[in-house]
């Protein structure tokens, strides 16, 4: 954990998806704590649970403000500390939101689902919001093959969420690999934020691993 007094405190699990808003927290520059929870009773607990009343990671608290939900903490802090320059410009920011919220909705389940072996059948496509899996694949493949970056041609926290949606669906084979996918996941891993946060979060998944 940090030493140093700060308002910004990610509660996470380094073997989470609270690796998201790490690198995000990493990407803005600004001091922030780090409070650890193991899985179980500590993220169920009633002391964390006023946090996020869901009982999972990650929460970020700034001050009096509490947001949950990585596209929610990526966004936010995008907004709050302008001066990283990852919030949308007024001309990004339908591509912005279009794609953040995309990864957060129709990628995010449908991979899911795919990792659970769940295969919406044909007749029933119209009930899910992301219709197919292979829907969905097609229209990140057309964005990440016309463009470097979801919102355009300048890296912005959209990319720190959508990102983290490609390297990991690819890593666990619940995304196929595409070329497109792979230049746009190398180019983003290539960040010195993103390497520093991946060090930080494997190191304390080494902390928190038990002792013999």
């Amino acid at each position: 954990m940090r030493e140093t007094a700060v308002e910004l405190t990610l509660y996470t699990h380094p073997m989470s998806r609270g690796r998201i808003a790490r690198w995000m927290l990493e990407e803005i520059g600004q001091p922030y704590a780090v409070h650890p929870l193991a899985y179980g009773d500590a993220m169920k607990d009633a002391a964390y649970r006023a946090i996020n009343p869901m009982g999972k990671v990650p929460a970020l608290v700034h001050g009096d403000t509490v947001v949950t939900e990585c596209a929610a903490i990526c966004a936010y802090l995008a907004d709050t500390f302008p001066q990283a320059g990852l919030a949308p410009t007024a001309g990004e920011r339908g591509a912005y939101l279009r794609w953040l919220f995309f990864a957060a909705g129709p990628l995010e389940a449908c991979v899911s689902n795919r990792s659970l072996g769940i295969e919406i059948p044909e007749e029933k496509r119209r009930m899910i919001g992301y219709g197919s899996y292979e829907a969905v694949v097609e229209a990140l493949d057309g964005l990440l093959s016309e463009r470097a970056y979801v919102a355009g041609e300048r890296f912005t926290a959209a990319d720190v969420y959508v990102g983290s949606q490609v390297a990991w669906g690819m890593m666990f084979g619940t995304l196929e690999r595409r070329p497109a996918f792979e230049a746009y996941a190398a180019r983003l891993m290539q960040r010195d934020a993103a390497k520093r946060a991946q060090a930080l979060d494997d190191a304390l998944a080494e902390e928190m691993q038990p002792k013999a």
